[in-house]
Protein backbone atom coordinates (compact mmCIF):
# COMPACT_ATOMS: atom_id res chain seq x y z
CA UNK A 1 0.00 0.00 0.00
CA UNK A 2 1.04 3.53 -0.89
CA UNK A 3 2.07 6.17 2.27
CA UNK A 4 1.43 9.54 1.70
CA UNK A 5 4.44 11.75 2.15
CA UNK A 6 2.33 14.76 2.63
CA UNK A 7 0.40 15.34 5.76
CA UNK A 8 -2.70 17.60 5.88
CA UNK A 9 -3.33 20.62 7.82
CA UNK A 10 -6.35 22.97 7.89
CA UNK A 11 -5.57 26.60 6.23
CA UNK A 12 -2.53 25.31 4.75
CA UNK A 13 -1.78 24.74 0.79
CA UNK A 14 -1.53 22.41 -1.15
CA UNK A 15 -0.62 21.86 -5.27
CA UNK A 16 -2.24 18.26 -5.72
CA UNK A 17 -1.76 16.10 -9.17
CA UNK A 18 -2.75 13.02 -10.76
CA UNK A 19 -2.53 11.27 -14.34
CA UNK A 20 -3.63 8.35 -16.55
CA UNK A 21 -2.43 4.84 -15.44
CA UNK A 22 0.91 4.35 -17.34
CA UNK A 23 0.62 7.83 -18.75
CA UNK A 24 -2.76 7.09 -21.17
CA UNK A 25 -5.27 10.04 -21.67
CA UNK A 26 -7.74 10.10 -19.26
CA UNK A 27 -10.37 12.97 -21.27
CA UNK A 28 -10.25 11.79 -24.93
CA UNK A 29 -12.72 14.14 -25.77
CA UNK A 30 -14.16 17.63 -24.54
CA UNK A 31 -17.77 15.56 -22.84
CA UNK A 32 -15.12 13.67 -20.81
CA UNK A 33 -13.62 17.10 -19.42
CA UNK A 34 -16.85 18.21 -18.64
CA UNK A 35 -17.90 15.71 -16.97
CA UNK A 36 -14.75 15.99 -14.70
CA UNK A 37 -15.46 20.07 -14.25
CA UNK A 38 -18.83 19.35 -13.20
CA UNK A 39 -17.38 16.40 -10.51
CA UNK A 40 -14.93 18.92 -9.56
CA UNK A 41 -17.85 21.38 -8.36
CA UNK A 42 -20.17 18.31 -7.56
CA UNK A 43 -18.13 16.34 -6.08
CA UNK A 44 -16.79 19.09 -3.35
CA UNK A 45 -19.43 18.11 -0.77
CA UNK A 46 -20.32 15.85 2.29
CA UNK A 47 -23.29 14.65 0.06
CA UNK A 48 -23.43 11.46 -1.97
CA UNK A 49 -24.31 12.52 -5.75
CA UNK A 50 -25.31 10.01 -8.24
CA UNK A 51 -24.83 11.82 -11.76
CA UNK A 52 -26.81 10.03 -13.83
CA UNK A 53 -29.99 9.73 -11.38
CA UNK A 54 -29.31 13.45 -9.96
CA UNK A 55 -28.27 15.13 -12.61
CA UNK A 56 -28.75 13.33 -16.27
CA UNK A 57 -32.47 11.77 -15.49
CA UNK A 58 -33.78 14.56 -14.08
CA UNK A 59 -32.83 17.31 -16.54
CA UNK A 60 -30.86 19.31 -13.88
CA UNK A 61 -28.15 21.59 -14.15
CA UNK A 62 -25.25 20.11 -12.54
CA UNK A 63 -24.18 23.91 -11.82
CA UNK A 64 -27.49 24.44 -10.20
CA UNK A 65 -27.58 21.26 -7.83
CA UNK A 66 -27.26 22.00 -4.19
CA UNK A 67 -24.36 20.26 -3.26
CA UNK A 68 -24.02 21.83 0.10
CA UNK A 69 -20.84 23.79 1.94
CA UNK A 70 -18.05 22.87 0.36
CA UNK A 71 -15.28 20.63 2.20
CA UNK A 72 -12.46 21.85 0.37
CA UNK A 73 -11.50 25.19 -0.99
CA UNK A 74 -10.19 25.01 -4.74
CA UNK A 75 -7.94 27.85 -5.90
CA UNK A 76 -7.09 26.77 -9.17
CA UNK A 77 -7.47 23.85 -11.76
CA UNK A 78 -6.11 22.80 -15.09
CA UNK A 79 -6.96 19.93 -17.18
CA UNK A 80 -4.80 18.39 -19.54
CA UNK A 81 -5.05 15.01 -21.87
CA UNK A 82 -3.57 13.34 -19.69
CA UNK A 83 -3.52 14.63 -16.01
CA UNK A 84 -4.75 17.48 -14.11
CA UNK A 85 -3.55 19.87 -11.64
CA UNK A 86 -5.25 21.57 -8.77
CA UNK A 87 -4.52 24.16 -6.30
CA UNK A 88 -6.23 23.45 -2.62
CA UNK A 89 -6.68 24.45 0.82
CA UNK A 90 -8.94 23.64 3.63
CA UNK A 91 -10.91 26.04 5.42
CA UNK A 92 -11.81 26.18 8.77
CA UNK A 93 -15.27 26.05 7.56
CA UNK A 94 -14.71 22.32 6.18
CA UNK A 95 -16.58 19.49 7.87
CA UNK A 96 -13.73 17.33 7.67
CA UNK A 97 -11.49 19.19 9.04
CA UNK A 98 -7.44 17.73 8.21
CA UNK A 99 -9.88 14.55 6.29
CA UNK A 100 -11.16 17.17 3.55
CA UNK A 101 -8.40 16.85 0.91
CA UNK A 102 -8.57 12.61 1.10
CA UNK A 103 -12.02 12.58 1.11
CA UNK A 104 -12.62 14.73 -1.81
CA UNK A 105 -9.87 13.08 -4.05
CA UNK A 106 -10.96 10.02 -3.24
CA UNK A 107 -14.70 10.90 -4.25
CA UNK A 108 -13.64 12.89 -7.24
CA UNK A 109 -11.44 10.03 -9.02
CA UNK A 110 -13.60 7.45 -7.99
CA UNK A 111 -16.82 9.31 -9.63
CA UNK A 112 -14.60 10.25 -12.77
CA UNK A 113 -13.25 6.53 -13.08
CA UNK A 114 -16.54 4.96 -13.03
CA UNK A 115 -18.14 7.22 -15.76
CA UNK A 116 -15.35 6.63 -17.95
CA UNK A 117 -15.04 3.35 -17.56
CA UNK A 118 -18.72 2.74 -18.48
CA UNK A 119 -18.25 4.99 -21.33
CA UNK A 120 -15.45 3.16 -23.25
CA UNK A 121 -16.13 -0.10 -21.80
CA UNK A 122 -13.11 -0.56 -20.07
CA UNK A 123 -12.19 -2.14 -16.61
CA UNK A 124 -9.07 -1.67 -14.38
CA UNK A 125 -8.17 1.52 -12.69
CA UNK A 126 -7.85 4.69 -15.12
CA UNK A 127 -4.99 6.98 -12.94
CA UNK A 128 -1.19 6.19 -12.21
CA UNK A 129 -2.75 5.27 -8.19
CA UNK A 130 -2.61 7.52 -5.61
CA UNK A 131 -2.76 11.39 -6.55
CA UNK A 132 0.60 13.38 -5.66
CA UNK A 133 0.66 16.37 -3.48
CA UNK A 134 3.15 18.71 -2.64
CA UNK A 135 2.79 21.17 0.58
CA UNK A 136 3.14 24.87 -0.40
CA UNK A 137 5.39 26.10 2.08
CA UNK A 138 5.94 30.25 1.74
CA UNK A 139 4.64 33.01 -0.91
CA UNK A 140 7.35 32.63 -3.51
CA UNK A 141 6.34 28.59 -4.10
CA UNK A 142 2.60 30.06 -3.83
CA UNK A 143 3.14 32.46 -7.00
CA UNK A 144 4.96 29.66 -8.81
CA UNK A 145 2.57 26.95 -7.90
CA UNK A 146 -0.58 29.43 -9.45
CA UNK A 147 1.68 30.45 -12.32
CA UNK A 148 2.73 26.85 -13.11
CA UNK A 149 -1.07 25.42 -13.06
CA UNK A 150 -2.62 28.37 -15.42
CA UNK A 151 0.63 28.27 -18.08
CA UNK A 152 0.67 24.31 -17.93
CA UNK A 153 -1.40 23.98 -21.30
CA UNK A 154 1.28 26.90 -23.33
CA UNK A 155 3.11 23.62 -23.91
CA UNK A 156 -0.18 22.37 -26.37
CA UNK A 157 0.61 25.25 -28.73
CA UNK A 158 5.18 25.58 -27.77
CA UNK A 159 6.54 22.49 -26.26
CA UNK A 160 9.79 24.15 -25.88
CA UNK A 161 8.31 27.59 -24.47
CA UNK A 162 9.99 26.69 -20.54
CA UNK A 163 13.10 26.62 -21.93
CA UNK A 164 13.26 28.52 -24.89
CA UNK A 165 10.79 31.71 -23.84
CA UNK A 166 7.84 32.53 -25.33
CA UNK A 167 8.22 33.42 -28.80
CA UNK A 168 4.83 34.69 -29.62
CA UNK A 169 3.60 36.41 -26.98
CA UNK A 170 -0.31 37.74 -28.31
CA UNK A 171 -0.42 34.34 -29.40
CA UNK A 172 -0.02 32.84 -26.55
CA UNK A 173 -2.37 35.29 -24.58
CA UNK A 174 -5.15 34.55 -27.04
CA UNK A 175 -4.35 30.93 -26.75
CA UNK A 176 -5.01 31.04 -23.03
CA UNK A 177 -7.98 33.12 -22.84
CA UNK A 178 -9.71 30.44 -25.73
CA UNK A 179 -8.73 27.56 -23.36
CA UNK A 180 -11.81 26.37 -21.38
CA UNK A 181 -10.15 23.33 -19.46
CA UNK A 182 -8.31 25.82 -16.85
CA UNK A 183 -9.44 28.28 -14.75
CA UNK A 184 -7.02 30.70 -16.45
CA UNK A 185 -10.59 32.38 -17.71
CA UNK A 186 -12.48 32.85 -14.37
CA UNK A 187 -9.12 34.86 -13.26
CA UNK A 188 -9.76 36.72 -16.27
CA UNK A 189 -12.52 38.21 -15.44
CA UNK A 190 -15.19 35.60 -17.61
CA UNK A 191 -18.39 35.23 -16.54
CA UNK A 192 -19.55 31.50 -16.57
CA UNK A 193 -21.27 28.60 -14.75
CA UNK A 194 -17.41 27.56 -13.64
CA UNK A 195 -16.50 30.45 -11.44
CA UNK A 196 -18.57 28.40 -8.79
CA UNK A 197 -15.40 25.39 -8.20
CA UNK A 198 -12.56 28.46 -7.05
CA UNK A 199 -13.13 29.63 -3.73
CA UNK A 200 -11.35 33.05 -3.67
CA UNK A 201 -11.40 34.00 -0.47
CA UNK A 202 -9.33 31.36 0.83
CA UNK A 203 -6.46 32.20 -0.86
CA UNK A 204 -3.62 35.37 -0.73
CA UNK A 205 -5.39 37.86 -3.20
CA UNK A 206 -2.39 38.69 -5.14
CA UNK A 207 -3.65 40.85 -8.03
CA UNK A 208 -6.99 43.22 -8.00
CA UNK A 209 -7.86 42.97 -11.65
CA UNK A 210 -7.42 40.50 -14.98
CA UNK A 211 -4.51 42.82 -16.34
CA UNK A 212 -2.73 42.36 -13.57
CA UNK A 213 -3.30 38.50 -13.60
CA UNK A 214 -2.20 38.09 -16.97
CA UNK A 215 0.82 40.30 -16.21
CA UNK A 216 2.23 38.94 -13.12
CA UNK A 217 1.40 34.85 -13.48
CA UNK A 218 4.79 34.76 -16.12
CA UNK A 219 6.60 36.48 -13.85
CA UNK A 220 6.32 34.33 -11.05
CA UNK A 221 7.93 31.58 -12.96
CA UNK A 222 11.20 33.16 -11.75
CA UNK A 223 9.74 32.16 -8.68
CA UNK A 224 10.80 28.13 -9.54
CA UNK A 225 11.59 26.53 -6.37
CA UNK A 226 14.92 24.78 -6.50
CA UNK A 227 15.59 21.44 -5.65
CA UNK A 228 12.07 20.43 -6.01
CA UNK A 229 10.40 19.33 -10.00
CA UNK A 230 6.92 18.22 -8.66
CA UNK A 231 5.18 18.44 -11.89
CA UNK A 232 7.30 19.73 -13.90
CA UNK A 233 7.32 18.64 -17.68
CA UNK A 234 3.48 17.50 -17.00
Amino acid sequence: MAIRKTTFATEEFYHIYNRGNSKQEIFLDDLDKDRFVKLLYLCNSTKSINFREEIVEKNIDAWDFDRGEPIVSIGAWVLLSNHFHLYLTISQRSLLGDEAISFFMRKLCTAYSMYFNKKYERTGKLFEGVFKSKHIENDEQAKYNFSYLHLNPVKLIDSLWREKGIKDFKGTLDFLRSYKWSSYLDFNGVIRPENRIISRDDFPNYFSNPKIFEEEIFDWLTFEPKGDSFGKGK
